[in-house]
């Protein structure tokens, strides 16, 4: 059988607080042993795990790897919304006039991700 990824892990100057936004963002849960101060934290969701590392040096350049995130029970723009309330900021808009597109936001630590159309609008406009 091949590997299975576990976690995606992402450096950050602050595990407890990062994870608390994704814990959010993905509607997930943060570590039952995970506290403020803890060099790493967990968030587990029903589309991945995430693990946040403490790391000294801050973020300097673009993510070599980032997350694409769908929707599942509201539209790209609603998502985009909810998550920029949370903390996130938004870096690029690619959305097209007609419809289709992605939006690429900065969680609280400047890391990359994108919110795609949901299952739905793709539906809705034939496109996979």
């Amino acid at each position: 059988m091949a590997s299975l990824v576990r976690h995606v892990t992402i450096d950050c100057a602050d595990p407890h607080a990062l994870a608390g936004f994704w814990a959010q963002a993905l509607e997930g849960t943060l570590g039952e042993d995970d506290n403020p101060g803890d060099d790493e934290a967990v968030v587990e969701s029903a589309g991945a795990s995430l693990l946040f590392i403490r790391v000294p040096e801050g973020k300097s350049v673009k993510n070599r790897v980032h997350l694409d995130l769908q929707p599942q029970d509201r539209s790209r723009d609603e998502e985009a919304d909810r998550l920029v309330a949370l903390g996130a900021t938004v870096l690029a808009d690619h959305r097209n006039p007609d419809g289709t597109g992605w939006i690429t936001l900065a969680d609280p630590e400047g890391n990359e991700f994108c919110v795609e159309r949901s299952k739905a609008e793709r539906a809705a406009t034939g496109a996979a």
